[in-house]
């Protein structure tokens, strides 16, 4: 499976020119945006304390969306990548892909891209940036990233335990589903597909991701409240309806909705996207009736008694405008705009966000949210120029 042939190493270039949009735009009830300079700090932040595996993950695709919009799902004409790489374009996501695999070389096949802490799903999160190393390695005799990316297909699909509907398990000590996995493991078996264009395989791994999005539904959507429990199945369940969870759930669902709409296989899966937009969309519904007055939603969504949350707030904030963008439907974008403005004025001189943790540390995957819901806004604004559809 070494169909990852390829050009041009990048080096290190670590520079991005942030969305700014016209001042007239900051006269209307929108949030005015943060300065270059906390945006390049809260970047830093988020590269320097990101270390476990979902944390990379995270970043990658954060730095690839924030700066590299063009190279990430979200963009029309992303897949398949350029075959050639501008001098250090996308250096600092492929950096995390070429530091995994260097320090995880693949060996005995199958296996995951790096130590997950006892996740299934988290190691892949960071195969997104290795197949994009590997398409656009220089040598196409090379196939060392193509080896740790289907390693880590096959990984999921062959070895790890199964759910009884067929979902792959998060754990690896038991079958046991967590919403996280949805962001983790779909986005990666789709943008495997995707980048097999017309390939026998290639729908069929789209399905695959389509498939694992809807079975992880099955088991943790719980209709009467409008949102995703936890976790489910085996033992240590969590059926509480963790905000981060439910963001999670939305931003994985969206990142494969995009590569789908992306690929060869679009036309042939158009009720598959159709789900994927009803899907998200009944999160947000549940999610956005639980916001606080000052903009925040708590750790545990309708707990009134649970403390106010900014890494949710601010995922959830971005998988709204990512939703509105594809589907033009800006119901929730009031309300994402209120979330906008607390993120913001959360985010200190250090760039550092304001988010519950122990004394002296911050959430790496937090400082990457900021990020993500940035690159959201600014992929919406466009489409929204003076409609001002924000009666705040």
């Amino acid at each position: 499976m070494h169909f990852f042939a390829l050009s041009l190493a990048v080096g290190l270039h670590l520079s991005f020119l942030p969305y700014c949009a016209p001042a007239a735009l900051w006269s209307s009830p929108f949030p005015a945006p943060l300065s270059p300079k906390k945006l390049s700090l809260i970047r830093a932040n988020a590269i320097n304390i990101s270390t476990h595996s979902w944390e990379l993950g995270t970043l990658a695709e954060t730095l690839t969306e924030f700066e590299w919009p063009r190279l990430g799902v979200f963009s029309p004409r992303s897949i398949p990548p350029p075959a050639r790489l501008a001098h250090g374009q996308a250096a600092d996501v492929l950096s995390i892909a070429e530091t995994v695999v260097a320090e995880n070389p693949p060996g005995a096949l199958p296996a995951p891209l790096i130590n997950g802490d006892g996740a299934i799903g988290d190691p892949a999160s960071i195969g997104v940036s290795v197949l994009l190393r590997s398409w656009t390695l220089q040598d196409p005799g090379n196939t060392t990233f193509a080896d740790a990316a289907a390693g880590q297909l096959d990984y999921l699909l062959n070895v790890a335990p199964r759910a009884p509907n067929g979902a792959i398990s998060h754990r690896d000590s038991q079958a046991q589903l967590w919403a996280d996995f949805v962001y983790m493991a779909p986005p990666f078996i789709a943008y495997y597909g995707a980048l097999l264009e017309d390939g026998p395989s290639c729908q069929e791994l789209l399905q695959t991701a389509y498939d694992q999005v809807r079975m992880y539904r099955e088991v943790l959507y719980d209709p009467s409240v409008g949102l995703w429990r936890h976790i489910a199945l085996g033992n240590g369940t969590d059926p509480t309806y963790w905000g981060t969870g439910n963001g999670w759930a939305a931003a994985g669902a969206l990142r494969v909705l995009a590569t789908i709409q992306r690929s060869s296989a679009a036309r042939a899966m158009k009720s598959q996207q159709s789900d994927l937009v009803q899907w998200v969309g009944e999160i947000l519904d549940g999610a956005w009736k639980f916001q606080q007055e000052n903009g925040t939603l708590l750790n545990y969504l309708n707990q009134p008694d649970s403390f106010p949350d900014s890494s949710s707030t601010a995922l959830l904030a971005a998988s709204t405008f990512r939703w509105a963008s594809i589907t033009r439907n800006n119901t929730h974008i009031p309300a994402a705009t209120r979330a906008l403005r607390l993120i913001r004025i959360n985010v200190d001189d250090q760039g550092l966000f304001s988010t519950p943790s122990l004394p002296g540390a911050h959430s790496p995957e937090g400082q990457s949210f900021v990020l993500l819901l940035e690159a959201a806004v600014a992929a919406w604004l466009p489409f929204n120029l003076g409609k001002n559809p924000l009666p705040l």
